[in-house]
């Protein structure tokens, strides 16, 4: 299969600059100006998925090569593996009640975040810190990748095809106290113990809250606490199946097409990570991945039922 050089790639976008730069000279047909902020948007999102598309390659690249070796680029990437969580013993409080869920009021939204809706929710306690690196060590020297009994069943299966037993870019290092480092963008580096865990699936996060006696919180618990909430070091995964918001209808043409054909067989996530351009970090946003992926930058916010508190 031929592809373009690269050349003929910088030609064509700068063809494609050129143009949009003479539309948006004139004056937008309203339906026309919002297709372009749609288009800008998305092409935001891909400038995240840009950043772990290149350190998954990197990443299964048997050099493990670095991208940005000294943290100088135009992203900080020392954030994806820099920082201590706050007090692992803090949670917060979330009443139940009926709240109103999804975007409201002006500025852009995607499709999937609308329409606004009440939702009943039970109280919860939310932890204030994400699980760390310790915590997902503590997991696994319990077994917790040897006892099915904390996996869906699908997840079990999964867990069986994993060359290593631990979070995506983990790496057996005997010379760690813990046995393990990781890649990142800046290369192999030890594990920060008190840094949040990265680069789970959705089946390790829901195996991981088992062993613990917590649980992931659902989409609605977490819109509701995320106010009171220091969120956006990493994707938290909820217990949340992607499905449309009651009401929900696609657009008309390829547009309906945007998040609409992806409602099944996904779970969503809700924040940001460091990597997230800074626009798409607001408390409606819903990001949705399949259950085993594992290259973005994920991690696990716990909630626990008030009975066990």
């Amino acid at each position: 299969m031929s592809r373009p050089t690269v050349a003929e790639v910088m030609a064509y976008r700068a063809h494609v600059d050129e143009s949009m730069h003479r539309l948006l000279k004139e004056p937008l047909e309203p339906a026309v100006a919002a297709l372009v902020e749609l288009g800008m948007q998305h092409e935001q999102q891909h400038q995240e998925l840009l950043i772990t598309d290149i350190k998954y390659i990197l990443g299964h690249n048997p050099l493990h090569p670095a991208y940005d070796p000294q943290g100088i680029g135009p992203q900080d990437v020392t954030a994806e593996h820099d920082g201590t969580c706050p007090p692992l013993n803090d949670w917060l409080s979330v009443d139940g009640q009926t709240i109103r869920i999804g975007h409201q009021g002006p500025g852009f939204a995607f499709d999937n975040e609308s329409p606004s809706h009440l939702a009943l929710i039970q109280g919860v306690d939310i932890r204030v810190a994400l699980v760390t690196n310790d915590e997902y060590l503590q997991f696994m020297r319990d077994g917790g990748y040897q006892r099915h009994s904390l996996w869906h069943a699908e997840g079990w299966d999964w867990v069986q095809t994993l060359e290593h037993r631990a979070p995506m870019y983990w790496l057996p290092d005997p010379a760690q106290p813990h046995g393990w480092s990781h890649y990142t963008l800046q290369g192999v580096a030890p594990l920060s113990s008190q840094a949040p865990v990265s680069h789970v699936s959705y089946y390790e996060a829901h195996a991981f809250c088992e062993w613990a006696g917590w649980r992931l919180p659902t989409e609605f618990e977490w819109e509701a606490a995320a106010s009171r909430l220091d969120w956006g070091r990493r994707w938290e995964w909820t217990r949340s199946a992607y499905q449309p918001y009651p009401g929900f209808a696609r657009s008309e043409g390829a547009v309906g097409e945007y998040n609409g054909k992806f409602m099944v067989n996904q779970q969503v996530l809700r924040g940001a990570s460091w990597a997230t351009s800074p626009g798409h970090a607001r408390l409606t946003y819903r990001n949705f991945f399949h259950a085993p992926l594992r290259w973005q930058f994920t991690g696990i916010r716990p909630v626990r039922s008030r009975e066990s508190a």
